[in-house]
């Protein structure tokens, strides 16, 4: 571009003056500007307008913001990438340990970790066809036997599995789908409908009926009350169990305290001996027994206790664990009076330690479901229920009727309720009086506990189902025993959580002539979940670990129906629940406070706790001895049903199954959590 000339830039820069002398005579002359004279650029630049620098401004703010972002992602990656590596490490160090720390302890493999062995194998070879026929272009346009082209072998063995499937597999496989989703859908609408009478009974304010007779008063009130605390080796919990048994607002000559100790540890007898006798000098009518001969476990410790004791009317169970409010007798047993046919009494649990873990939190969520509604639901409707065990209160006259405690199966407890309802003995729940305890902390102590709670009463169905057939129950009565409590809730339902999420649907992954509908595996379930979950609406944050977990845990408990159906050799192991002692001390002083003498009681447990020193100093001299380090294990049924979920989504990845991904996907990192033993109590 040509340079302008020197008369015509002379005679811009004059016009530009006269333009700049205007402009100064009408401002204000009160201050004086000194300016410099700066020649014009001969290509001057556009002035920038508000729009722009609201634009430049804008960008800037726009830029910072994304920074924030991308630092923000930045330390949530570190952290999510720290703790992967941390949980990868900690299961490498695991199964590094497997062979040192189980060696010469670990038992032989049973029938069904062999099976699920070979399923694991045999989904592996399929995934290795399957990946050879992705990439040569089978997946889409299958070989066929017999076809004019020439097949090599690898194609015709791909080719005869394909019509293998289609021909005989895929059918049989999708008959049993289709069992697992009837059962599934019929276990949904009795859940359904236990939802709906438990929402019922919240409107209309149902609730079991107190007659209260004004005219009783004095020890009349008050009839003959047997405690029992039935225990064994359990010396963390004893000490808080047994004094909250003693200040019970109860009078103490119409009340007697049995402490049930079946501890096979000398140590643990005389803590227990001494603390009873504590209580002794205090006035509190309580007595330690010891049996010599431990047969029968809980079952037989309770029958060999009743032969001790006469004109006692009621009697009260608590496990060791169990803490009852110092008025729990006088909420339970007045609803003896006036009804004659009442067999039990039964309160309702609440846990200290409900917030220890997520494998506490996930267990609140289920036993809230079995309390707020199935025992409420049939207390109401039915008058029957599963006795819990503990935190109830039995009329000892109904015992004596139905047989009392029979040693025939690991739940006594379900044993007992059976045979006093096929008596005509009626049961009321309470759900607002709760008993304190404590969930098991760690997978190991809660597997064991699920195997207990699941191989017993299929026992118990054995047993007695000819005895509610010849029963005089109503039909319906008979109908709700047989299909509702034992086949509905005790057997199917194990049955096809395992078969239909653990079998099947891999199974699906590699025939894909049968299909498992999306929403059975996941909308239908989401549902029954948001139902199990509302009698505890802070857990909701925890539906889809919930969801998640009652999969993984279902292999448990279809191998515990199973060994209870068949009499298996698993099936009448006892453990008993390993506590660890959450319940504080301060529970006491609180219980304390509400006596009619505070003082006197609150220094009498003071005394109490002043001597958990040398307890402490005890066990740490037993824990010496022995020398034993408890560390996490390795679960091989669930780790070997995480590689057949994952090889599972592999297959599913190539077919791009969508839903069926992200669910074999989580699913299998939830058996691998629970397999590695990174749920729960994390002790080493």
């Amino acid at each position: 571009m040509p340079r302008p000339q020197n008369h015509e830039f002379q005679e811009w820069w004059n016009k530009l003056k006269d333009h700049s002398s205007a402009d100064d005579d009408d401002r204000p002359t009160s201050t004086t500007t000194h300016f410099i004279s700066v020649p014009p650029d001969p290509f001057p630049v556009a002035a920038s307008s508000p729009s722009d620098k609201l634009r430049s401004r804008s960008s800037r703010q726009t830029a910072h913001l994304v920074r924030l972002k991308l630092q923000s992602v930045t330390s949530f990656s570190r952290s999510l990438a720290h703790s992967l590596f941390a949980v990868l490490r900690t299961a490498f160090h695991r199964i590094l340990l497997l062979n040192s720390s189980t060696e010469g302890s670990r038992p032989s493999p049973s029938r069904l970790y062999r099976a699920i062995k070979f399923f694991l194998f045999l989904v592996i070879t399929l995934l290795a066809f399957e990946i050879v026929a992705y990439y040569k272009g089978w997946h889409f346009s299958p070989p066929r036997i017999g076809s004019q082209e020439v097949l090599g072998f690898v194609e015709w063995l791909y080719a005869a599995w394909v019509e293998l499937r289609a021909r005989y597999l895929a059918p049989l496989l999708q008959r049993l789908t289709n069992l697992c989703i009837l059962l599934f859908l019929v276990q949904s609408v009795d859940r359904v409908i236990l939802v709906l009478g438990c929402l019922w009974i919240k409107i209309k304010g149902i609730k079991p009926k107190l007659v209260v007779d004004d005219a009783s008063g004095g020890e009349e009130g008050f009839p003959m009350v047997l405690v029992q605390i039935p225990m064994c080796n359990e010396k963390e919990v004893y000490q808080q169990s047994i004094a909250a048994v003693c200040i019970l607002d109860w009078p103490k000559e119409r009340m007697l305290v049995q402490v049930l100790d079946d501890s096979d540890d000398t140590d643990c007898q005389l803590l227990i001996k001494s603390d009873v006798q504590k209580w002794q000098q205090r006035g509190v009518q309580i007595v330690y027994r010891h049996r010599l001969i431990r047969t029968g476990y809980k079952a037989g410790n309770l029958k060999s206790a009743m032969n001790d004791v006469k004109d006692y009317e009621y009697v009260a169970i608590f496990d060791a664990d169990f803490q009852p409010e110092p008025d729990f007798l006088k909420r339970t047993v007045p609803y003896f009076k006036g009804n004659d046919d009442l067999a039990l009494v039964q309160a309702r649990w609440a846990f200290v330690n409900k917030d220890e873990n997520l494998l506490t939190r996930l267990q609140n969520i289920n036993l809230s479901f079995h309390f707020e509604v199935e025992q409420q639901v049939n207390g109401i409707f039915i008058n029957f229920f599963g006795f819990n065990g503990t935190a109830g209160v039995w009329r000892i006259k109904a015992l004596e009727e139905c047989g009392g405690w029979l040693e025939r199966t690991t739940v006594e407890d379900m044993d007992i309720a059976v045979r006093a309802h096929l008596c005509g003995w009626k049961f009321i729940y309470l759900n607002d009086v709760k008993c304190l305890c404590e969930l098991p902390e760690s997978y190991e102590a809660y597997k064991k506990q699920q195997h207990r709670w699941h191989s017993g009463p299929m026992q118990l169905f054995r047993m007695c189902f000819m005895d509610v057939l010849r029963s005089k129950l109503s039909l319906a009565k008979k109908a709700n025993l047989i299909f509702l409590f034992f086949l509905l809730r005790k057997l199917i339902l194990p049955f096809y959580s395992f078969t239909l999420f653990c079998i099947i649907l891999p199974l699906t992954m590699f025939m894909p002539e049968a299909q498992l509908p999306a929403w059975v595996v996941c909308y239908v379930p989401g549902i029954m979940s948001i139902l199990n979950i509302l009698p505890s609406p802070r857990s909701f944050p925890f539906i889809v670990p919930y969801l998640l977990f009652e999969n993984t845990m279902s292999v448990t408990k279809f191998n515990a129906m199973i060994s209870g159906l068949f009499r298996l050799g698993s099936s009448y192991e006892w453990v008993v629940t390993k506590k660890l002692g959450r319940s504080s001390e301060t529970d006491h002083f609180a219980f304390g406070e509400k006596e009619s003498d505070p003082l006197e009681r609150t220094s009498t447990l003071q005394r109490s706790m002043s001597d958990s020193g040398i307890i402490e100093l005890t066990k740490m001299e037993s824990a010496k001895r022995t020398g034993k380090v408890k560390r996490n294990r390795l679960y091989r049924k669930e780790l070997a049903l995480a590689f057949i979920l994952l090889t599972a989504a592999v297959r599913s990845l190539l077919s791009a199954q969508g839903i069926h991904f992200y669910f074999l996907l989580f699913q299998g990192i939830s058996f691998l959590v629970v397999g590695l033993d990174l749920i729960g109590e994390q002790v080493s």
